[in-house]
């Protein structure tokens, strides 16, 4: 029913746009073929709820997604260079496992893995639901894909990406029958799918349906096993900012990536050869690790064209001997407990020791900052999703402040409205650090009232996106909106970065004519003054 409705009212978008002239016909296939997908989606949940808990049953779509992904990947590559080699009949899934083996190590070097077509989702969805042993199929070909990039250029890219799809677990049922059945039925939903060709679809079919399930169960799991989802309007806002002037950049990265949503969107407004050396990300639970490389192959990011590990950014970081990173984009963990002082060698850190002092034990968000303006390049930008307590708690953090200041390392603070991301209500804030500033400024623009309210979450839309980055570009104040700080400014009070410090909100109550107001009294006092004189002679009347 639900799914029906999501369907029906966005059908009736569509329609209103088009009739007011916002749509052309290529935008409303998008739409259809978009809507689609996502019915898809809602017709496998229905089919598994009860079973498959909703964070867990991600996990299973996007891994079965990503099987289908490759498999047709792989079959498109070696079709296509096949009939430019003039065999127009040719089909790798209808070839012999024999045969196929010839081309295993020159495909592994070129495409990062090897799968025979035997093991292809097509030819094991075909038998699926008679397979009686569809479990043990399926665990041994996610096996194979995996080693087959072992002591290749991509193993690292490969190895564990099918970890969370246990093909044994009690979730999917409590008997190996049971289990297939449900197997059986998540290969054929997803086989059901209409993705179209790989080469040939009007939407990043792929890469939405991630996003649409991500979506889906974040109000209820966006931190659920570490993992943060960002709002894609979020993400977008954050490049942008990042980007400003730029058509091209060195890299991307992001020290906390999560499932890759922020890096995927450079790729999306930049575009990928824009990205001249790649995608870089960090992320510390295995489980959001593997689903941000799934991510990236999802949306066709080729393995030598992203590097993503699994380790604590912050105390076993990886790509030191990487070339800075002109881009950085990220929403770290808010508040999120560290070692800090605890580890006696971090104060010697080149990260943390220019600041003289480590972020609080409790509160590891200044190491975050910290740790992307030193992987940031002398050209680059920094766009960093914070928690508001950074920009005015004293101590430590003050003292962090203050060092990037002297420093002219803080670019701009932007404030953004509550309840933009899932799970949370905080007033979240963006720090924007570059190395090369052209003047020792810094921007404040309160954008809190940039947002629409949709259900129970704010949104921010294309127009207010267009509006914080003009502004943020321009550098020019705006009454009630934005204002240039110079260093004095910033000094006299104490180094606080808050927005409201330095950008005064708007006055919305009434305005009273205090002239008027007092004439008006008047004439009430002196109407009460006759009402008095009047009530004692009527008493004295009485009384007489």
């Amino acid at each position: 029913m639900k799914c029906q409705l999501v369907y029906m009212l966005s059908c009736i978008l569509v329609i209103t746009k088009f009739l007011c002239g916002g749509f052309i016909v290529t935008d409303i296939k998008k739409e259809q073929e978009r809507e689609e997908l996502h019915r898809a989606i809602w017709a496998i949940a229905d089919e598994l709820r009860g079973a498959v808990d909703g964070w867990d049953f991600k996990n299973y779509v996007l891994g079965t997604m990503f099987y289908r992904f490759i498999s047709e990947d792989l079959t498109s590559y070696i079709n296509q260079n096949e009939i430019e080699a003039g065999d127009t009949d040719f089909d790798y899934a209808k070839m012999s496992d024999e045969d196929a083996e010839e081309a295993r190590e020159g495909l592994i070097e070129e495409k990062g893995f090897f799968m025979l077509p035997s093991e292809l989702f097509c030819n094991v969805c075909a038998n699926a639901a008679n397979d009686e042993n569809l479990n043990e199929r399926l665990e041994r070909i996610f096996n194979n894909i995996e080693g087959s990039a072992k002591g290749s250029e991509s193993e690292a890219d490969f190895s564990g990406l099918f970890d969370d799809f246990d093909v044994n677990s009690n979730k999917l049922g409590a008997t190996v029958a049971k289990r297939n059945e449900r197997l059986a039925k998540l290969l054929n939903g997803v086989k059901d799918m209409n993705l179209g060709d790989i080469n040939d679809h009007s939407i990043d079919a792929f890469g939405d349906a991630y996003e649409y399930l991500m979506g889906m169960y974040a109000s209820g799991a966006g931190k659920s096993g570490g993992e943060f989802f960002t709002p894609p309007e979020v993400s977008v806002l954050l490049t942008r900012l990042g980007t400003v002037g730029k058509n091209e950049i060195n890299k991307a990265y992001d020290p906390a990536c999560g499932s890759g949503s922020l890096l995927l969107k450079c790729a999306e407004l930049l575009g990928r050869d824009a990205v001249r050396n790649g995608f870089y990300g960090q992320e510390i639970n295995i489980t959001t690790y593997n689903l941000c490389r799934i991510n990236m192959f999802l949306h066709k990011i080729g393995f030598d064209k992203f590097d993503i590990a699994c380790e604590d950014t912050l105390t076993n970081p990886q790509y030191w001997d990487e070339e800075p990173f002109e881009l950085i984009v990220s929403n770290p963990p808010y508040s999120v407990k560290w070692v800090g002082d605890g580890d006696a060698t971090l104060i010697n850190d080149p990260r943390f020791a220019p600041a003289g002092v480590l972020a609080p034990k409790s509160k590891a968000d200044m190491a975050f900052i910290m740790h992307s303006l030193s992987w940031l390049a002398a050209n680059g930008t920094a766009a960093i999703v914070c928690f508001p307590g950074i920009m005015y708690r004293g101590g430590a953090e003050q003292k962090i402040r203050k060092y990037l200041i002297d420093n002219n390392y803080v670019d701009a603070v932007i404030q953004l409205s509550g309840s933009l991301f899932f799970g949370t209500s905080i007033a979240t804030c963006i720090m924007v650090l570059k190395k090369g500033k052209s003047d020792n400024k810094v921007m404040f623009i309160d954008a809190s009232k940039e947002c629409i309210k949709v259900t129970n979450n704010n949104k921010l839309t294309p127009e207010n996106i267009d509006r914080i980055v003009d502004v943020f570009a321009k550098r020019e104040d705006v009454a009630h909106f934005s204002h240039l700080a110079d260093y004095a400014e910033i000094s006299e009070n104490d180094f606080n970065l808050s927005v409201s410090t330095y950008v005064e909100p708007e006055d919305t109550r009434e305005k009273i004519d205090i002239k008027k107001l007092n004439a008006e009294i008047a004439e009430i006092v002196a109407s009460e003054q006759v009402l008095r004189s009047e009530i004692d002679k009527i008493i004295a009347e009485i009384e007489g």
